[in-house]
Order: structure tokens, then C-alpha cells, then sequence
């Protein structure tokens, strides 16, 4: 981008004779500002020129992330926590945060991140918290449970713990990445969420059971599982889904589809790794195949991928050869 590459080669706009996009209105420019990948880029801008100093002050997406699992983590947070203090609490459209942190140093910066971003009525929220310290999963405030704004919302490595009832009126997204909850968890999500149409589970264990009967609930995507010391039978009621994605790999002996009378389209594409069970891993794998294409065989299109293709044409010259 323009903007970019005039901040990265250290050209101020001053030095221009003519400066046609400084000229444009400010809406523009902010637009501009806010389409950069991160807010360390979008503060940048400010350098070009004193038009430029404090567009990025309204900007409605604000993205932080940290890639140096190791290094300048201090930096990371004293960046976040002054930028934050100057920007306006103005409605917010994206919050997203990646970093790596210990939660004895710095768990307290990140509940102020979050609630500076729920404040600010922010819509889509995306967290990807990595704790280096003795927790694994970062403890999420009551707060963040009740909030009418929310309409996309992603969580990775987060606990969840709430102390009340949820409340996401207009939460229309939902993804899990790599967090522990049980069924009474997704039963409150399920009963506070009634916009709710997609749902992602992304490596997360803690339950054995789902039930899924929420009418407005018709996407269903189940990415991985692997705590097989905690869990190896999974079982789904979701008698109102319209699609159904199962991909990644499963630590788990049997996945369990109990209802899906409303299923129109599914996508297998999921592994299963050597384990040692009664059968032999290939038989395993045949069995959980043969389990989804029974419960799956009302469905108009089933689409499987590569990953399961080779049990799916053993299976299927199995059945052509009865």
C-alpha cells in the first residue's frame, strides 16, 4: 500500500510539492489508516505528515500481535497499554490480540485490554492468549459474558468460568481454540445466544457430550481433538444443523453423531493417529468411518477430503464387493 511504503522508506509528505491523498477527507484517510495490518503500522502513518499525526486515533479495528515468544515482551505490553491511554474510548469494530505472557506479570494488563475493548462496544473480538507461566488458560472476567455488542467472537487458550448467566443477544460467530469447558458451559452459550448460527471447536475437551438444540445453530465445525486421557467418546445431539465440517486430527476412539436429522451438507477430512486399542489403528479408523457414513447417509452432499480418503475407498469396495 501507498501509505505503507511511504512510512517504511521514511518520506513525510512535507517534502511532497503535491499531496493529493492528504487532501482527501478525513473519513478516507481513516479508512485508509484502518486497513493497514496491525495498529503498530496504522501509528506509523503519523509520521508523515501533521494531517496524518492522529488519524490512526480513530480507527475502529485495533490489532495487537506478538510473535517474539521470548523477547521484548516488555516492549509489547508498554506499547499496548500506551496506546490504549491516547485512543478515545470510540466504538470499536475489531479487537484482536495475539501474544505469549505470564499471567503473574502481566494477566492483570490483559483484563484491561479487554475491558477497554468491551467498553468501546467492540463487535468482533479475537483473543489468542499463549500463558507461559504455571496456567494454562487465561481466566476470563464476568464481563466479557455479558455483552449485547458482541456479534463474532474467538477465543483461544481461554478459561471458561462464568459466575452467571451469558449473554450474547446478537453473537452470531463462535469459536473455540484450544480451551476446556463442560456441557453446562455450552448450555448457557446455547440459552444466551439466540442469534447464534456458527459454531467452532477448535482442540477444546472438558465435555463427552454436546447438545446442540438451539434452532438458530445450523453450522457446526469440529477441528481436532486431542486429550484422549481425558476423554476418548465424543458424543453430538444436533438435530437443527444444515452443515457439518469434522477435519484435523482426533485423539478419540468414537465420535458419536446421536441426531443430525436436519444435516444437508458434511465434510469429513480428519486423521486418526496409532494408538493402541483393542483393534488395530486401520480398524479404527474404519469403524469411525463407517459410523459417520451411517448417521451421514441421509445427507444431500458429503464431501470427503484427502485425509480420509483412503478408509473411504477400502470401505467403499468392501461394501461394492458384498
Amino acid at each position: 500500500m501507498l501509505t505503507e511504503e511511504l512510512v517504511e522508506e521514511g518520506i513525510r509528505f512535507e517534502d511532497k510539492d503535491e499531496d493529493l491523498i492528504s487532501k482527501l477527507p478525513d473519513c478516507i484517510l481513516v479508512e485508509i489508516v484502518s486497513r493497514l495490518p496491525t495498529t503498530k503500522e496504522a501509528i506509523r502513518t503519523g509520521t508523515l505528515s501533521k494531517r496524518w499525526e492522529h488519524l490512526w486515533t480513530s480507527v475502529s479495528n485495533l490489532v495487537f500481535l506478538d510473535h517474539n515468544e521470548n523477547k521484548f515482551v516488555f516492549d509489547f505490553f508498554s506499547f499496548v497499554d500506551k496506546t490504549l491511554t491516547q485512543r478515545p474510548r470510540l466504538k470499536l469494530y475489531t479487537f484482536k490480540l495475539h501474544t505469549y505472557y505470564n499471567s503473574r506479570l502481566y494477566g492483570s494488563h490483559i483484563q484491561n485490554w479487554i475491558r477497554y475493548a468491551v467498553t468501546c462496544n467492540v463487535e468482533h473480538l479475537i483473543l489468542r492468549l499463549w500463558n507461559r507461566g504455571y496456567r494454562n488458560e487465561f481466566p476470563l472476567d464476568q464481563f466479557v459474558f455479558i455483552n449485547s455488542c458482541f456479534t463474532h467472537v474467538t477465543l483461544s487458550c481461554c478459561a471458561f468460568n462464568p459466575t452467571g448467566a451469558i449473554s450474547w443477544k446478537n453473537l452470531r460467530k463462535f469459536c473455540i481454540a484450544y480451551g476446556k469447558f463442560d456441557e453446562d458451559f455450552f448450555e448457557n452459550v446455547s440459552s444466551g445466544s439466540p442469534m447464534l448460527e456458527t459454531l467452532e471447536l477448535k482442540y477444546c475437551y472438558g465435555y463427552t457430550r454436546l447438545n446442540i438444540t438451539s434452532k438458530s445453530v445450523k453450522n457446526l465445525v469440529f477441528e481436532g481433538y486431542a486429550h484422549a486421557c481425558y476423554c476418548d467418546i465424543i458424543e453430538f445431539n444436533a438435530p437443527n444443523i444444515l452443515t457439518l465440517i469434522v477435519q484435523d486430527v482426533l485423539v478419540l476412539r468414537k465420535f458419536l453423531l446421536l441426531n443430525v436429522s436436519s444435516l444437508v451438507e458434511a465434510h469429513l477430512d480428519y486423521t486418526i493417529p496409532s494408538w493402541e486399542y483393542e483393534t488395530t489403528p486401520e480398524e479404527a479408523e474404519e469403524e469411525m468411518l463407517k459410523g459417520f457414513i451411517l448417521n451421514l447417509r441421509h445427507v444431500k452432499h458429503l464431501k470427503v477430503g484427502i485425509s480420509c480418503s483412503k478408509v473411504w475407498l477400502l470401505f467403499f469396495w468392501q461394501c461394492v464387493s458384498l
